[in-house]
This record gives C-alpha cells, structure tokens and sequence, in this order.
C-alpha cells in the first residue's frame, strides 16, 4: 500500500522577462527538480505554470494610455458612468486611471458593503448597529462616511472611496449602490466593471435604456498602437505593472499547454497533464474575500482535466456499506468497492459530501495555495499523485 497521496510541490524558476521560450525553461525546471530532489513521476501526473510568468514571457503589457485611447474610442467619451470595480489598488487602479484620462467625466458606482470577490469596504456590523440591513439604499460617498465614519480596509488599510477618488479627480462623482440600474440616473453610457457578473448586468442595463454598455473583456480585446491585448478578456486579469503599465491575461495559452506537455514526454517520457492557472477558487474565512478576481481559475488546460472528479466519500462507505467490518477486511473492502465504483456517481449516495467542483478549478486553487503570490518563487507547480486512490497499490 502506498503511504503518500497527492503532493504538490512549488518549483523555482528564473526570473521571466519578454521573449523568454518559457516552454522550454519549465522543462529545464522540471527536469532539473526531478533529478536533484530523486523525484518519482508517473503519467497523468500535472505541471502547472502562472499566467503571470506566461504573459511576462509573452510581453503582453499595455499603457494606461493605452486604455485611454481605447474607451473614447468605444464609448464615445462623455459622462461614463462604472459600475461594481473590484476593491484594490493591483487589479483596478491603473484600469481607472486609464477610463479616467478617456472621459470628461465619471460617475463611479460601488457596491457595499463589500465588492464582487468579497472585499469589505465596510463591515456588515457596523452597518447593522447603524441600523442599515437590507443594503438596497443608494448613497453618495460624502453621506456614506456621515453614516459609517472611517473606512479602511482589514487587511490593506486602504479607504478604496478615497483612493478612487484621489486617482479620478475633480473628474468624479462616487454614489453607492447595489442596483446596476442606480447608475443610468446619471448617465446612459456604462462600463460593467465587475467579473463574474458581467453579461448578466450587461444585459440588464441594456434592456433598461443605457445606450453603451462595455464590459472589461471588451477593452484592450484587441492591440492599441501595438500594445499587449487579450482578445478573450481584455483589460480582466490584469495586474498592476508599473505606475503606467499593465500586465495582461496571457494569450495563446492552449498552445502553450499543449507545445508544454509534448516536450515534457520528450525529456522525461512520462505523459503529464499541464495546465495554466491564475487565481484559486477559495474564500478566506476570516476578510470573507473570495479569491478569484481572474475571469477563470485556468484558462488553458490539456485534455486530461477536462470534468470532475468521479469520487465515493470515504467516510460515508465506512459508516454505512462497512460499518461491520475493521482492520485488514475493512481496509480490503474498501479497495475493492472503489475499484468497482460506478463511471457515473452523480446523484448517488455514495459521493455524498464530495466537492463537484471542476478538475481544474480544485487543481488550479491548489496550485495557487502552493505557488503563493509572494517571495517563495515558485511559479511551476509539479503535482504527482492527483489520479490516485486508496485502492491503488
């Protein structure tokens, strides 16, 4: 019997720069850790790598000028109204200051008391012991602080009304609201600024009058005097650069994958699946943020993680099916009940209280639990042992 399932493990990699053959550096990394760390490796085994190291080696990075020219172009200029940005400074504050710098003027529109990926502008007690519960009013920012007092962020410390205000200008008007249709009382020109929400309130505003409505996957969705792009999500994805400069989602990365694992088979003569992956799918139990503030956890991925698991709960087996038998004929029983587990366990008792979240979604969370966001530097991730069960000898 084996003793050790799944592991994951963080690889270090050089530092990226524009125009590097990341495929073949993440082959280097990969063999070089397997030799030196003895590492046993077996097909269906997975390699996943950053999309931030994958657009880095792609140069795909864009100007907040770059934005600029874009939005005018699309909208119109005039009085553009924003509705639901996410909270923070990495993923939203160049994108504002690019929209700002292509209109005459903006009204922002925030929700509260936390933005679509759970991060509070202000605590759901505060606004109960002010005797606000329902959140279906609007405010504007000055009579929002006349309610709540100081804002600040739990983990940043950041007041995000006073942060958007400060990088919009004399330009901007800030209301508060959790109805997208608030912001068609100032203007009928709207960008949809939020992620996983955004075609369902593109479609909302539209049939309730607004003439012009953008999303973010539709700005910077194509090149801009010879910018970085994605024709799939646009300016959604990105992450700060510089000051003046924006990181893209990466682009062609089924290519990658693919090209990835053709030339993993050639070094190592194991068949891995690999995978691109950005932010995980989790929430923090104590800021209530929710991770994910990329359009998808993995937007590329060879076929081998295309589903979900197919998985029986453990324990409600053993407390049921075997609650008769223990030790050795328990442990047996068990192998042999997995090994004749139905291909379809939909609906079925026996995967009562697994996750049926997809493969790469769990795969992709765990990859960025792994790789972490900070120093360790480890933007490869090598997974042995996902495939594996308690029956595999």
């Amino acid at each position: 019997m084996k003793y050790i399932g799944t592991t994951a493990r963080g690889i270090k990699a050089p530092i990226i720069r524009p125009g590097d053959d990341l495929v073949d550096i993440t082959v280097k990394c990969i063999v070089d850790a397997v030799k030196f760390h003895n590492i046993q490796i077996k097909d269906r085994d997975i390699v996943a790598v950053t999309e931030a190291i994958v657009a880095t080696s792609q140069g795909n990075f864009a100007s907040i000028d770059d934005i600029a020219f874009d939005v005018p172009a699309k909208m119109g200029g005039g009085k553009i109204g924003l509705i639901f940005p996410i909270l923070s400074r990495n993923r939203f504050s160049n994108i504002l200051k690019g929209i700002v710098r292509g209109a005459d003027e903006i009204i922002l529109q925030l929700s509260y008391p936390y933005d679509e990926v759970g991060n509070p502008l202000v605590s759901i007690e505060k606004l109960y012991e002010k005797g606000v519960t329902t959140f279906d009013q609007t405010f504007t920012a000055e009579q929002f602080y006349k309610l709540v007092g100081k804002i600040e962020h739990p983990f940043t410390g950041i007041d995000y009304i006073d942060l958007y205000k400060t990088i919009c200008g004399k330009k901007c008007k800030i209301i508060l609201s959790n109805d997208p249709t608030t912001i068609l009382k100032y203007t009928d020109k709207v960008i949809s600024c939020d992620i996983h929400s955004r075609f369902r309130n593109k479609k909302l505003l539209l049939s309730h009058g607004a003439k012009i409505v953008l999303t973010l996957d539709e700005i910077l969705n194509h090149s801009i005097n010879g910018s970085g792009y994605n024709e799939n999500y646009g300016v959604l994805g990105s992450n700060l650069s510089t000051d003046e400069k924006l990181k893209l989602f990466p682009r062609d990365t089924q290519k990658f994958v693919d090209d990835l694992q053709q030339k993993l088979f050639e070094a190592l003569g194991v068949h891995f699946e690999c995978m691109v992956y950005g932010d995980g799918a989790f929430k923090d139990p104590v800021g209530g943020i929710w991770e994910l503030a990329d359009p998808v956890v993995s937007p590329a991925y060879t076929s081998g993680l295309e589903g979900t698991p197919n998985e029986i709960k453990l324990k409600y087996i053993a407390d049921n099916q075997l609650a008769s038998l223990n030790g050795k004929e328990a442990e047996n029983a068990m192998k042999d009940f997995i090994a004749k587990k139905s291909k379809d366990l939909k609906n079925k008792n026996e995967s009562l209280g697994t996750t049926p979240r997809r493969l790469t979604d769990l795969i992709g969370s765990l990859c960025d639990l792994t790789s972490g966001s900070g120093d360790k530097g480890t933007p490869i991730v090598l997974i042995s042992g996902y495939f594996d069960n308690y029956a595999d000898e």
